[in-house]
Formats: C-alpha cells, structure tokens, sequence
C-alpha cells in the first residue's frame, strides 16, 4: 500500500468546492435541501465535524454521488491524522507462539 505523504484535504473542504459553492447553495439551503440545521453542515464544512455514515448516504442522494466515496475521504483524512502521531502510540508487536 502506497505511504500518502501530502494531508488529504477534509471531506467537507471537497463538498464546499466541488458540491455547494458550484451550485450556487448557501450554507442554509444546502443544509436545508440534506435535511440537517445549518449548525450541522457548517461544522462538516469547516473541518470541526467528520462525514459519517449517514451523512455520506444524504450526500449521495443530495449531489448524485456514492456514499462510499464520501466515506473514503473521511477514513483517509482520519487516517492521514492518526499517523501523524503514531510514534506516540504504546503498541506491542503479537506473534504467535513458536
């Protein structure tokens, strides 16, 4: 598996580029139209919040994409994060006994 060496951008920086702010949509009325407050989409959309599951599945069905996809950024972003500190991790190696 290739090492990602560059932070992934957060899902919610790819749904303000490539979703709402194409579309014209405000905060509100993207917010309205995935049936979630305002509050909720802009934490997505300024990087305080994640996508889950369900949220992927409104996405999906909002801008005609796949849950999955949307799901695939959140665990690289999560993933790219959590290696950053890896080294801080007390972690032993298991084997099976010999």
């Amino acid at each position: 598996m290739a090492e990602q060496m560059f932070k992934p951008p957060h899902p919610g920086e790819v749904l303000r580029e490539l979703c709402i702010e194409p579309l014209g949509l405000s905060v509100t009325a993207a917010a309205a139209g995935l049936g979630v407050s305002r509050k909720t989409l802009s934490a997505i959309l300024n990087g305080r919040a994640g996508i889950s599951a369900e949220m992927a599945i409104r996405l999906s069905m909002a801008f005609d994409t796949t849950a999955e996809s949307w799901m695939n950024q959140q665990i690289q972003f999560d993933l790219w994060i959590a290696k950053q500190h890896a080294e801080d991790l007390k972690v032993k190696r298991l084997c099976a006994a010999a």
